[in-house]
């Protein structure tokens, strides 16, 4: 597969002009990028409006609720996501676990997101005091059998799931996991899962962008912070597409 590099815009920007703005820039410089294949999650309120017939980018949701529909006040369903043009859905960001979302939500939402045809991205990722404890793998294990409980190719198409490995200690602190110390996470995974497509996000930017491809061998990235900079996350595309 090619390379899957995705935009997590998270809570920004707070204006419409600004995300078309944000949103036009990087489709002019890769518009003819065919090696790699683009996600861009930007808030729900900006989906509707943000939409384009280029092959190479895709559009993405950032969260989604586990029902088709009802009395669910301020939720966002994955059949309403499809509808306005969503492939791909980002399902358990650390970000939100931190605020409370549970593995059994995740592992509802997973279901909900598959059944719905779409394509989930599900994080996962040890913390900082974890990771000095020696329990990367455990946590990693842990998170992956509670999130995709049931989840049988026998009952779920899993050919549409996409796991990222985002250290929570990586996420927004400028220190990125070595490209050394993810491929022993990457190894793991792959021995775990094999031939679903793991991602790698923290931290990352167009100088260590490729390494997580091309000497971890992850087969794409999630980028947050420097996705809202379009000459920073044109140049993480450039730099995977052309190494």
């Amino acid at each position: 597969m090619k390379p899957l590099i995705v935009a997590n815009w998270k809570m920004n920007p707070t204006t419409l002009e600004g995300a078309k703005l944000l949103f036009e820039a990087v489709k002019k410089e890769v518009k003819n990028i065919k090696k790699v294949e683009i996600v861009i999650c930007p808030p729900f309120t900006f989906l509707s409006n943000i939409q384009y017939p280029i092959s190479n980018i895709k559009l993405g949701a950032q969260d989604c609720f586990w029902e088709e529909k009802g009395a669910f006040t301020g939720e966002i369903s994955p059949l309403m996501l499809k509808n306005l043009g969503c492939e791909y859905i980002i399902i358990g960001h650390s970000e939100r676990r931190k605020l409370g979302e549970t593995d059994e939500m995740i592992n509802k939402k997973i279901k909900a997101v598959i059944t719905a045809k779409l394509k989930p991205i599900l994080c996962i990722g040890e913390t900082e005091k974890e990771r000095k404890l020696g329990k990367t793998f455990q946590m990693l294990k842990d998170q992956l059998k509670d999130d995709l409980k049931n989840l049988t190719s026998k009952t779920y198409n899993l050919k549409p799931l996409v796991i990222v490995y985002e250290p929570v200690w990586a996420i927004g602190t400028g220190n990125p996991c070595s490209s050394k110390e993810a491929k022993k996470v990457f190894l793991f995974l792959q021995k775990f899962f094999g031939k679903v497509p793991v991602l790698y996000g923290g931290s990352v930017n167009s100088e260590n962008a490729a390494s997580y491809i091309h000497e971890a061998n992850f087969q794409g990235l999630l980028v947050g912070g420097a996705s809202l900079n379009p000459k920073e996350f044109i140049k993480i595309i450039k730099s995977v597409a052309q190494s």
